[in-house]
């Protein structure tokens, strides 16, 4: 398959894509998370998962993806998101190797930027009445911000931060209803940009300079 371009055809057969060298590429990319997971079965199901959020579906969930994949429910995605024994930072940290090994560059940038997820109800951990740019206004949300790795070859995100709304951790008793760690402390959005950044640069990640 080839990736429509409106450029001249030499810089088009510089985007084809062979079909056959991606899976090679995808399924080195599972081989290298594979020791996060303690069983086979979270693996199998987060490999779904990804391909769900790879796809063209207008909207991309657990149910959504499930049904692309023939499951009957999303019991087994829900199971691997809420329940499953894995540690999301090590994935996070293959992520990032990953990524490295395979854009970096000196002319690569770090970029910061927030996104919301609009919620219903109040029990979501860090969920409040704040603004989130996916509705552009003040609504009930759940906030992260996101750190983006940018380079010519290619850009992908490398790190994540869900932000914890004060009055979240200043009630005890929400957060451990939520499970939120004893150790959060309340950050800004700037400063859990800063961490990843940091943590990115001292990781190795090549950067010229961060934009946000």
């Amino acid at each position: 398959m080839v990736v429509k371009t409106t450029t001249n055809s030499a810089l088009a057969a510089e985007h084809s894509i062979e079909p056959d060298r991606w899976w090679d590429e995808y399924g080195a990319l599972i081989d290298r998370i594979a020791p996060r997971f303690r069983r086979y079965e979270p693996l199998r199901h987060a490999s779904t998962f990804i391909l769900g959020l790879l796809s063209g579906l207008d909207r991309k969930n657990c149910w959504t993806i499930a049904e692309q994949q023939g499951q009957e429910n999303p019991n087994k995605l829900q199971h691997l998101l809420s329940r499953a024994v894995w540690d999301a930072d090590e994935v996070r940290d293959d992520l990032r190797s990953y990524v490295k090994d395979s854009f970096d560059d000196p002319q690569g940038i770090l970029v910061v930027d927030e996104t919301g997820d609009l919620k219903k109800g109040t029990q979501t951990v860090a969920v409040q009445r704040q603004y989130t740019g996916t509705a552009g206004r003040i609504e009930n949300a759940q906030v992260a911000v996101y750190l983006t790795y940018a380079a010519p070859r290619g850009h992908a995100l490398i790190d994540r931060a869900l932000y914890v709304p004060k009055v979240w951790i200043d009630d005890q008793t929400r957060r451990e209803r939520a499970g939120v760690p004893a150790e959060t402390t309340f950050a800004t959005k700037p400063a859990l940009a800063l961490q990843m950044i940091t943590s990115a640069l001292d990781a190795g990640v090549s950067a010229s300079f961060r934009r946000r």
